[in-house]
């Protein structure tokens, strides 16, 4: 197979799995960083595939010509890249405009510079589903249909990092499926829209978690005597949202669909008990709280992407499982 596939943002916890499964399907892949160092660290998770790998580097995803040269004779796009911070001086400035415009700026690039390109396909979130002021809205079913109602104005002047992260990430797909519908591109564009995703990563025991990561980590290294408040009520297991990227971009059916990719609840309460039970080891370092005791919450509803993609959701405990025996092999506690 010669076709190559863009992924942006290489050097990230899901998009560094995203391309492991690319390569093993025989794709050539070329991936987005910011320098040389990073591209070089990127490159030696697949030794096996070296030929296959080739990488651009991209400073800032918010400049409008960003993308240009990286576009030039790939067959797709896999845009995983977009700024995240949840303490910024300036919500629209840090946030909101580096949100939008990443992700339109990958769009714009490809429409005039990848004319090979059939299919984009761009890693959303369920932040731009869920209505935060809801809460957890017990028994509530999300669906493709919902979005975060949050607008503009209020996520730039909104104290809360959460209210405007959750925002941008909204705000970014809205404007993605407005541009679609007034551009008409030649190339179909689908989004993936994950909860937590937790799972092994790829690096041998980088000294910096991703935020995912480390919220497992969390639970198992000794530093909370209490389980933690719950935040994002759904998860997905990393191999699953990265297979939905693979699957969307060999799917016709994929394209001009968002997909909730999603596996199920995530309560910390719950997690902390399988943890305990599955690893008696760190009973010790691991918050107890009330066992069995869980908040009733809302649903992520996954089944559009199973019906349509054929993906099949690994559950919490196996999830649990893979992610803290990854940190036990890394990580010391």
């Amino acid at each position: 197979m010669s076709e190559t596939v863009l992924v942006t943002g290489a050097s990230g916890f899901l998009a560094s799995h995203i391309i492991l499964l690319f390569l093993e399907a025989g794709y050539n892949v070329r991936g987005t960083v910011r320098s040389s160092s990073t591209a070089e660290r990127v490159r030696v998770r697949y030794p096996e595939f070296s030929d296959q790998l080739s990488f651009a580097i991209v400073p800032d995803i918010a400049v409008p010509s960003a993308f240009n040269e990286a576009v030039k004779g790939v067959t797709g796009v896999i845009h995983t890249a977009s700024p995240f911070a949840l303490e910024v001086a300036d919500n629209e400035k840090d946030l909101l405009q580096p949100a939008i415009h990443g992700t339109l700026n990958i769009v714009e690039a490809t429409a005039e510079y990848g004319p090979s390109v059939r299919r984009v396909i761009v890693t959303a979130s369920f932040a731009s589903m869920l209505d935060l002021d809801a809460g957890f809205r017990s028994g509530y079913r999300y669906t493709e249909a919902d979005w975060n109602p949050c607008s503009y104005e209020t996520a730039r002047t909104t104290s809360s990092a959460t209210v405007a992260y959750c925002a941008s990430k909204a705000l970014a797909e809205k404007a993605l499926w407005d541009w679609v519908a007034e551009m008409k591109p030649a190339f179909g564009v689908t989004t993936i829209c994950p909860p937590w995703i937790f799972g092994p990563t790829i690096d041998e025991g980088s000294s910096k978690l991703n935020e995912s990561t480390e919220t497992i980590w969390n639970l198992i290294n000794g530093s909370l005597t209490e389980v933690p408040d719950d935040d994002f009520a759904a998860f997905v297991n990393i191999h699953d949202a990265a297979q939905a990227h693979l699957r969307a971009y060999e799917s016709e059916k994929a394209a001009g669909e968002r997909f909730i990719v999603a596996g199920g609840r995530f309560v910390k309460q719950e997690a902390c008990d399988i943890i305990r039970r599955r690893f008696p080891d760190l009973e010790d370092k691991v918050p107890k709280g009330v066992p069995g005791d869980y908040i009733e919450t809302y649903i992520a509803d996954g089944s559009k992407a199973r019906d349509v993609l054929g993906l099949e959701y690994r559950d919490l405990e196996t999830t649990m499982d893979e992610a803290v025996e990854d940190l036990l092999r890394k990580h010391s506690t």
